[in-house]
């Protein structure tokens, strides 16, 4: 029986939900100094301006930024440096195969702890139309309106 995997979030981008259809995720491990791990130990992390691109076989995150940890003195990096990704060569080639059709990116959606490490989660996303939006806003406001109502019959 394995034991439980514990996963401690550190950031998320909710603006991906809004503006991307999600079509597979993936988990990657990502390439940090030993400053920036004690920096995102203290949650010091934002991924909503970042994005991610695939150069001579490797993964790379641009703007993520890892604020500099207090005590680092001369050992901090630059906050918002690219970054290296840890993937299978097979889920890069089938990443890279993608995004060479028309409409797909790769977009970060978490970063969290796993057993210790840092892991990030991306996905491969189709961008949404300004209509398909709408919909989405309109379903929420809907099933909100239902719960409401719901909760007011039960009171």
């Amino acid at each position: 029986m394995a034991a439980k995997e514990a996963k401690k979030l550190i950031a998320n981008n909710k603006k991906v939900f809004h503006d991307y259809f999600l079509e597979e995720t993936f988990e990657a491990g990502i390439e940090l100094a030993g400053t920036e791990v004690k920096s995102l130990r203290m949650g010091k992390c934002s991924i909503k301006e970042s994005f991610i691109h695939i150069e001579n076989g490797e993964v790379i995150i641009y703007g993520m930024h890892i604020s500099p940890y207090e005590k680092g003195n001369i050992f901090n990096k630059d906050p918002l440096r690219p970054r290296k990704l840890l993937m299978h060569k097979r889920e890069i080639t089938k990443l890279a195969g993608q995004i060479a059709q028309k409409g797909f990116t790769i977009v970060p959606v978490e970063v969290y702890f796993k057993n210790g490490l840092v892991k990030v989660e991306i996905a491969l996303a189709r961008g949404k139309k300004l209509y398909d939006k709408r919909q989405d806003i309109a379903k929420k406001d809907a099933k909100r309106e239902a719960e409401r109502d719901f909760k007011v019959r039960n009171l």
